[in-house]
C-alpha cells in the first residue's frame, strides 16, 4: 500500500510523517510519533482510552484514518502539562485520588480538556456526558467527575 505525506500539528509541534491510508491516528501517535500516552484499548471505539483533542473535539483516535489528521492541530494527554507543571486537570486527579491503573485516564483527561475548552463551567450532569465514552475498570467515576470539576473551577479563576 502507497504511503502519503501528511502535515499536522500535535501538541504545538508542526509534523511532517508519511501514512499509509489505511493507517489509524491512534497507530500513528503511538507508532510513528512515540506518543504512548494514547492508549489503545478495544480499538473499536467502545473504550475511550485513545480520546485526543483534535481541533479541539475530542475524538476517538482508534476510528480515525491518520490520512484526515493532514492540516489538523491534535492535543495528546504528553502536550497537557509537564512534570514540573501540570495541567489543572492532572493536579486535580491527585488531588482527588481519581487515577487507579491509569489506564483510561490519558483519554478521560482529553475528554474533559475538550469539554472545559468549550464550557468551562460545566455542571456535573456535563461531566458525566462528556466522559461517558470513557470506560474505566477501577472506579466508580465519582472522583473523576468530582476532579474535573475542581479543574474547572481552578481554570476559571486563572481568566
Amino acid at each position: 500500500m502507497e504511503e502519503r505525506k501528511i502535515h499536522f500539528k500535535v501538541n504545538g509541534n508542526p509534523v511532517e510523517v508519511s501514512v499509509k491510508s489505511n493507517m489509524t491516528l491512534a497507530d500513528l501517535l503511538r507508532t510513528k510519533l512515540s506518543l504512548t500516552g494514547t492508549k489503545k484499548g478495544c480499538e473499536r471505539g467502545n473504550c475511550g482510552a485513545c480520546t485526543v483533542v483534535m481541533n479541539g473535539k475530542a475524538v476517538l483516535s482508534c476510528l480515525v484514518l491518520a490520512p484526515r489528521a493532514d492540516g489538523a492541530d491534535i492535543l495528546t494527554v504528553e502536550g497537557l502539562g509537564t512534570s514540573t507543571n501540570l495541567h489543572p486537570l492532572q493536579q486535580a486527579f491527585i488531588d482527588r485520588g481519581a487515577i487507579q491503573c491509569g489506564f483510561c485516564i490519558p483519554g478521560m483527561f482529553m475528554s474533559a480538556k475538550a469539554l472545559l475548552d468549550e464550557n468551562p463551567k460545566p455542571t456535573r450532569e456535563d461531566v458525566k456526558k462528556a466522559i461517558a465514552g470513557n470506560l474505566c475498570r477501577c472506579t466508580g467515576y465519582t472522583r473523576q467527575i468530582d476532579a474535573i470539576l475542581d479543574a474547572a473551577q481552578k481554570l476559571s479563576k486563572r481568566t
